[in-house]
């Protein structure tokens, strides 16, 4: 008479198999620590890249981004240009080690530090409080200029950076209205930009620091959302579109 050796719980729970018979179909572990690539286990969730908010330090990331412009402004405005130069330094510093103390990214960090010491030294070698925004101020129109010749050459840089973001294939390219989509959305952008350079450029004949300073931040991140959104919108509509379009590309064995 053979001997059934699977042993039956007295509680009602999972049957307890024996060792000779190897694992259980049911995984003891639980849901919580499945996902380890072993036969029969579910792959790990891939995970997801940072978006350009969370890149950026986030909501703080942006503010911290404007503090160095507005205490140069103000510095300026109280003892002229060393002071500026001095506060916006000196924030920018504090700014950086706050950031490090709390272990977020390294790049916004000494970035912000790096950007403001250009700006202040070329402002500093003129003797010009205005010359602070020089870089900013032709960093847009090259800006605008190449996401403007991108559309012009059938390569939107909206769209070449969005699927780079996120690891896609470019087979959106194949599609004539996903090329418009992101066209249109490129376009937005080059004349976000355009229009940073022309506001500012005009302040900066003007010899304007103050409203050069206000310019600055508010044509900054808040115009910047307004050609996030456009990308997210040609996205959106390209995945309608074409919804095989930057799909991630599998890997051969």
């Amino acid at each position: 008479m053979a001997i059934n050796q699977t042993q039956q719980p007295l509680d009602g729970g999972r049957p307890v198999p024996d060792p000779a018979e190897g694992r259980s179909a049911i995984d003891p572990r639980g849901p919580a620590q499945a996902g380890t690539g072993l036969p029969g286990q579910p792959e790990p969730a891939p995970r997801e890249r940072p978006s350009a908010l969370e890149q950026a330090g986030g909501v703080r990331g942006v503010v911290y981004s404007a503090l160095p412009v507005l205490a140069f402004v103000i510095g300026n405005a109280i003892g002229g240009l060393t002071t500026a130069i001095i506060a916006a330094l000196a924030l920018a510093v504090v700014i950086a080690a706050e950031r490090l103390i709390r272990k977020e990214s390294v790049v916004p960090a000494v970035g912000g530090v790096f950007g403001v010491a250009v700006a202040a030294g070329i402002s500093w070698w003129t003797g010009s409080a205005k010359d602070y925004f020089l870089i900013g101020i032709w960093s847009n129109l090259a800006l605008a200029l190449v996401f403007g010749i991108s559309v012009l050459a059938g390569r939107p840089l909206a769209g070449v950076l969005w699927f780079s973001m996120r690891g896609k294939r470019s087979t959106w390219r194949d599609d004539r209205r996903a090329r418009r989509y992101f066209g249109a959305a490129t376009i937005v952008l080059a004349v976000v930009f355009a229009a940073r350079f022309v506001v500012q450029q005009y302040l900066y004949q003007a010899d304007e620091v103050g409203s050069l300073g206000t310019a600055k931040i508010l044509m900054g991140y808040p115009l910047l959302a307004v050609g996030v959104l456009a990308v997210a919108w040609a996205a959106r509509a390209a995945s309608r579109r074409s919804p095989e379009a930057g799909e991630p590309t599998s890997r051969q064995p």
